[in-house]
């Protein structure tokens, strides 16, 4: 799964969110570090829509009709987990070797 995949499904694991709002959450939760482009958040958005991760939803809590509300789908709560599990298998994998400690 692409990183930004990622950071969308978990931005939107709570709560429906507008495009800016996903922006947002990705940069705060990574203190940050991780920026996703417009073309990208888009380019993802319209791929994961396509893909039955997540879905359009109507409105929100402003009342700006321009702004497009998402939410994840049952097959995005899924793949977030799948994904979750993954890495924390590949982080378990990666504890078990040399690179835990300042040797080497």
């Amino acid at each position: 799964m692409a990183p930004a995949v990622f950071h969308i499904l978990i931005a939107l694991a709570d709560q429906p969110l507008h495009g800016y709002g996903i922006m947002l959450d990705i940069s705060e939760r990574s203190a940050g570090k991780v920026k996703l482009s417009p073309g990208t958040l888009y380019g993802s958005i319209k791929q994961m829509i396509e893909d039955g991760l997540i879905e359009e939803v109507a409105g929100g809590r402003d009342d700006d009709e321009r702004r497009r509300y998402y939410k994840l789908t049952r097959d995005g709560r899924e793949a977030a987990r799948q994904e979750m599990a993954r890495m924390s298998a590949l982080l378990n994998h990666a504890r078990l070797t040399s690179l835990r400690s300042n040797e080497g």
